[in-house]
């Protein structure tokens, strides 16, 4: 099994879902699963999305046993160390007759490209340079004269074969012209790298997504040409978002790194993306990677297109924060919170993020939310959030609640959260206010809004004087 991802952008979470698949497959069946780097396209490709593609599927938790970075019989496992090869292919190909020089310029094919259409008839090459003599042929290239050079598919002809995850497939050549394998410039297409790398590498196995199965039969008719044997595919089912159209950023973030980034588990990314034309089982939605190793069978993987539904995918990452041991949910929010601060937590600041912790654990879908119910912890000024400060602390009874509370945690002895609790609710009884009414004011003038952790508990980690002293300043504040 192998991924080929071409580094000319952010690795998409379609390539990624791919590379998830062929991955389980490897693991499941004892094979071998390599990484290799599509980056023919040298004027596209560069080392900030080669660097993300790695980056990704370590994150993810795919390991490859052979490739970049970790080596193998195969040199660096990168297509641009590989040009000399697949010129040697293609000339073996001119020489055995399975391939031909063509000589046709752009202005020419796109004539006759519309010439045809406007006929009905199909628009791909029509094989006018098949005729021409080899030797020929071979004079004006040496010559100098641009020249592409092209596969000499059967006609009339068909490839078929048999798909693990669509059945059997069928082609006519009719729909197959004699695609180029070596563009003018000597740069290799897509079609020929891909094939000699599957071929030099062994590949037994190709799982790719459905948007590439029009490409199987020149792959196939490569490989023949070469007389070498046919890998077996399975073209995994397309992404689609919640509106049933293909996946695009017209549904959000498509590329790993947004995820990464975004506050989401590795662990929970990488069984949301399993489920991505696949089935645990009918009534098993979470399950571990060793679960689903055992279980991962190409030949389950739906036809049908798989939805990627954000919503489905935060919900399944709070299932995931909720079951983490809270030290290991501490260490995993503290990049966060740190990178919303723009600096490193203090030793006395940990703690008081380990001591609120577990309360937060319960209230997050997203590690990225935790910076805002905890930062105010860490604030030397307090910033508040003018919609909770608007419709809290500018009514009636604010300034009086604030007075009362101020006079009540003054007296607190054991600033602990049972104590600061039993003197707040007495202040709620002597003034006849309900939690909502009395508390709320208390909750922004300590924290600057009304959304964060346990009110009680919050106030004992943020300690007396904090307290007090924020109390106080929103009090005057009004």
């Amino acid at each position: 099994m192998r991924i080929a991802p071409s580094p000319t952008g952010y690795l998409h979470v379609g390539n990624a879902r791919a590379a998830l698949f062929n991955w389980l497959y490897a693991r499941h069946t004892g094979g071998t699963f390599i990484l290799r780097i599509d980056d023919t396209d040298l004027a596209r490709s560069e080392p900030e999305y080669e660097d993300d593609v790695l980056v990704g599927l370590r994150w993810l938790g795919l390991d490859w046993d052979e490739g970049v970075e970790a080596g193998g019989p195969h040199g660096t496992y990168r297509q641009s160390d590989r040009l000399d090869r697949y010129r040697e292919v293609a000339e073996r190909l001119l020489a055995t007759g399975a391939a031909y020089l063509c000589f046709c310029t752009p202005e020419e094919l796109d004539e006759r490209r519309k010439k045809a259409q406007a006929q009905g008839r199909p628009p791909g090459y029509d094989g006018r340079c098949r005729l021409l003599d080899p030797v020929e042929a071979g004079r004006r290239a040496a010559e100098g004269e641009p020249a592409v050079i092209r596969l000499a598919v059967a006609r009339p002809g068909m490839t078929t074969f048999v798909d693990v995850v669509r059945d059997e497939v069928s082609f006519d050549h009719e729909a197959v012209d004699d695609f180029v394998l070596v563009r003018s410039d000597g740069s290799p297409t897509y079609h020929l790298a891909s094939t000699v790398d599957d071929v030099d590498y062994e590949i037994t196995h190709v799982a790719r997504g459905e948007d590439l199965l029009s490409s199987t039969p020149k792959h196939i008719l490569i490989a023949r040409a070469m007389g070498a044997s046919v890998p077996t595919y399975a073209h995994l089912p397309l992404l689609f978002g919640p509106d049933g159209r293909k996946l695009s950023k017209r549904h959000g973030d498509v590329s790993l790194k947004a995820y990464r980034e975004g506050g989401y588990l590795p662990e929970a990314m990488f069984n949301y993306m399993s489920l991505l034309g696949w089935s645990f089982e009918a009534e098993t939605t979470v399950f571990t990677k060793e679960q689903a190793i055992e279980r991962f069978d190409l030949a389950a993987v739906s036809k049908n297109a798989a939805v990627f539904d954000p919503e489905k995918l935060e919900w399944m990452n709070g299932v995931y924060i909720r079951g983490l041991d809270p030290i290991e949910f501490i260490d995993r929010a503290i990049p966060f919170v740190e990178d919303e601060l723009g600096r490193e937590l203090s030793g006395v600041e940990r703690e008081q993020l380990s001591a609120l912790g577990p309360l937060v654990q319960e209230r997050v879908k997203l590690l990225t939310e935790v910076p805002g119910m905890m930062s105010f912890v860490f604030a030397t000024a307090l910033t508040y959030d003018e919609r909770s400060w608007r419709k809290v602390m500018e009514i009636d009874t604010t300034p009086g609640t604030l007075d009362a509370a101020l006079d009540r945690l003054a007296i607190v002895g054991d600033w602990k959260a049972a104590a600061i609790e039993r003197e707040l609710r007495a202040m709620l009884d002597e003034l006849g206010l309900s939690a909502r009414k009395g508390l709320q004011p208390i909750r922004v003038a300590a924290t600057g809004s009304t959304v964060s952790p346990p009110l009680f508990e919050t106030l004992e980690v943020l300690g007396r004087e904090v307290t007090l002293d924020r109390l106080r300043s929103a009090r005057a504040r009004l």
